[in-house]
């Protein structure tokens, strides 16, 4: 199996060998596809997938074939490699597709965690195999530590490990706790996986709007907002 991932593209390439299979979650996302045709073959999803991913279908298609992923704007597909023990936890919505071979399983949060994350429940994959992640901007990994704490802005955090151990949190002092989004603090072992796509739309409208001297006089002119471009 080969996966190319154009760079600056929103969309992925994948082959398959005829002994490779592959379970794509988002069949709508497939947008061209090269071979034989009953190669693809639609399931419906078991209850749980069809909560988790508000979807009813899944398509499995074997090689040899190829098909294009088409990607949401700004987004990027990063496979990760999913050992016989991983014990990562993976919020459901960032996978778009797994190999043949792997195994599911629903774990049930504890109560603290469930609580803090909003979810009751998340997905461990155990491998060997590959699963494709969409995540806004690129996938990194950080390894956690027992006695010093990562954290991580609650919208960036894509799997963390089983055992890991989180809380709510902000940090800094009093002025930069006040202005930085919620952040989940986690410490324990094993890597950590975030998306790094930013999430400032402070920063996004000054890149668009231009500079500082322009977005002051906007605020202090008389009509600043229309005559200063």
């Amino acid at each position: 199996m080969n996966i190319t991932v154009p760079a600056q593209t929103g969309h992925v390439h994948v082959q398959l060998e005829a002994s490779d299979k592959l379970h794509v979650l988002h069949p709508k996302s497939i947008i061209a596809y090269q071979g034989d045709p009953q190669n693809r073959e639609d399931r419906f999803m078991d209850l749980a997938g069809m909560y988790r991913k508000k979807r009813w279908i899944r398509s499995m298609l074997s090689g040899p074939s190829e098909f294009i992923i088409g990607l949401p704007a700004g987004c990027s597909l990063e496979t990760v490699q999913i050992g016989e023990n991983s014990d990562l936890l993976f919020d459901f919505r960032h996978v778009i597709f797994f190999s043949e071979g792997m195994k599911l399983k629903s774990v049930v949060q504890k109560l603290k965690n469930a609580w803090i994350t909003k979810e009751f429940v998340r997905m461990r994959f155990s491998g060997p195999g590959s699963l494709g992640i969409i995540t806004a901007g690129d996938v990194k990994s950080i390894q956690l530590q027992p006695d010093r704490p990562l954290y991580v802005e609650t919208g960036a955090l894509v799997a963390y490990p089983e055992h890991a151990s989180i809380q709510l949190s902000v940090y800094g002092n009093k002025l930069a706790s006040q202005h930085m989004n919620v952040q989940w603090e986690i410490r324990g072992t094993g890597p950590v996986l975030i998306q790094t796509g930013s999430r400032d739309a402070e920063l996004e409208e000054q890149l668009q709007n231009g500079g500082f001297i322009k977005r002051i006089l906007r605020e202090v002119l008389p009509f600043g907002g229309i005559y200063i471009k």
